[in-house]
């Protein structure tokens, strides 16, 4: 029988919450940021040696690759929880099924995901009303990743296994190497042989296919019990279930949100293309400075996900209050330098004035209102852990997909100004964190663990 708990796995369950937390967080945010890193590398690199269409170009197809990559993120999810919680309970036997079940789950989403990828891509430009000037390259660009797309899906999966079992550590180390990997292409393909977008596009899947080779080639020589095994790969119904029960709640959550998110740059590309390219920077920069609180929600899933399994509910709750602690202190050293140094950051992708200027407005309206968000992100990662991820799903549709839509819908034609746009997603945050926090405290959230009996009351 595999041993459970090599070195490079932290069990939960036990031991001080806030050094458990911190341990395994650092080097997930570190992953994070690497992870981020494949992007804007592309992005600075594009906009440095192509130009504004470019870059602009590049940040336009973000939530198109995200609606995609959000119904597989949510599925991931959906594993995370499961093994988690079969790993705290410390059930072997079924880590090891249910690590067999994601990846034939997974390799099945790949050749999907690539198909139908590539089949949207004209009409997920033309609904977003993307420029004419920007369309041919945002269109090659979206065709090469999605032919590439697999190996972010594999390196999702097997990195989420890892983490799942408390190791955050080698997920980071194949990410710096690929991370490093995709810069030194992008100036080869991009600077050097002048492939222009094409070749950031193919710089990205082909770290993305290096980082997938490597954490799956630890998943199979592991002794773990979450090894995966090639040979007599099995389906197993009542853990696909279970998967499917976090998953596609989340899933569709963060597929609906990306695609409703399709319109919010819709409304930016009604102004032109130097405001396209601030957006795209801003949303750059954002995506680094969210990195701490996204980073807490997955550490408290995994140590909510982990204590539940345990039966140990009040060390749960304890968790996520640690975890709220933690992205608050973060967030608040964040802010103050990322307002301050907004038109120098968003220099470093393209010197245009007018670029520049839309960047820094963008990232002085938006980034105080990233400690609001903190409360979504951590309330979610802990209703999640906890194996409740039907309610949260349905509050963040509510906040990020109704509201925000008929929000921006109404103030565009009233005012027919940037601001009211600038502050579309502020206000699903605001919403979605005031009902997430209302539902928590309702405790409600407590009865969907899928090992244990929920507590009474919260």
């Amino acid at each position: 029988m595999a041993v459970l708990g090599k070195q490079r796995d932290i069990r939960m369950t036990e031991g001080s919450i806030f050094q458990q937390l911190l341990l395994f967080s650092l080097p997930l945010l570190a992953g994070n940021f690497f992870q981020q890193c494949y992007n804007t590398v592309d992005s600075i690199v594009v906009g440095n040696f192509v130009g504004k269409a470019a870059l602009a170009a590049v940040g336009s197809v973000n939530n198109i690759i995200n609606t995609l990559i959000g119904l597989f993120l949510g599925l991931s999810a959906g594993i995370g929880v499961v093994i988690s919680q079969l790993y705290g309970a410390q059930e072997e036997e079924r880590v090891g099924k249910a690590v067999q079940t994601s990846l034939i789950l997974v390799l099945a989403m790949c050749l999907l995901f690539t198909v139908v990828g590539i089949a949207m891509v004209p009409f997920m430009l033309d609904l977003m009303s993307t420029p004419a000037d920007v369309y041919n390259e945002a269109a090659t660009y979206l065709r090469i990743y999605f032919a590439g797309v697999s190996g972010l899906m594999l390196y999702n999966l097997g990195s989420g296994i890892l983490r799942a079992v408390g190791d955050s550590r080698r997920p980071l180390y194949f990410l710096i190497f690929s991370a490093c990997l995709n810069t030194a292409l992008d100036l080869l393909f991009v600077a050097a042989f002048r492939w222009g977008i094409a070749g950031a596009a193919i710089a990205t899947v082909a770290s993305q296919g290096v980082s997938a080779l490597l954490v799956l080639v630890v998943l199979t020589r592991t002794d773990g019990c979450y090894r995966i095994a090639w040979r007599g790969m099995s389906l197993d119904k009542g853990i696909l279930r279970n998967i499917f029960i976090v998953g596609v709640p989340s899933a569709f959550q963060l597929a609906v949100t990306s695609f409703s998110n399709v319109f919010v740059q819709s409304y930016v590309n009604r102004f032109d293309s130097s405001c396209m390219a601030g957006w795209a920077a801003y949303n750059k920069i954002d995506a680094f400075a969210l990195l701490p609180m996204l980073t807490l929600s997955v550490a408290a899933t995994t140590f909510v996900g982990q204590n539940v399994g345990a039966g140990n509910w009040e060390r749960a709750k304890a968790g996520g209050r640690w975890a709220m602690i933690m992205a608050t202190v973060s967030t608040l050293v964040i802010i103050l330098p990322l307002m301050v140094f907004a038109r120098p950051l968003c220099a470093l992708f393209n010197q245009d004035e007018a670029m520049l200027a839309y960047g820094a407005y963008f990232i002085r309206v938006i980034s105080p209102f990233y400690l609001i968000g903190n409360f979504n992100q951590i309330y979610a990662g802990v209703l999640r852990g906890a194996g409740d991820a039907t309610r949260p799903t349905i509050i963040m549709l509510v906040s990020f997909v109704a509201f925000r839509q008929i929000y921006l819908f109404v103030t565009y034609r009233v005012f027919g100004t940037l601001l009211p746009v600038a502050l579309g997603y502020p206000v699903g945050w605001v919403v979605c964190s005031i009902l997430l926090f209302l539902y928590y405290r309702s405790g409600r959230w407590m009865k969907h663990s899928f090992l244990t009996a929920s507590p009474e009351k919260a």
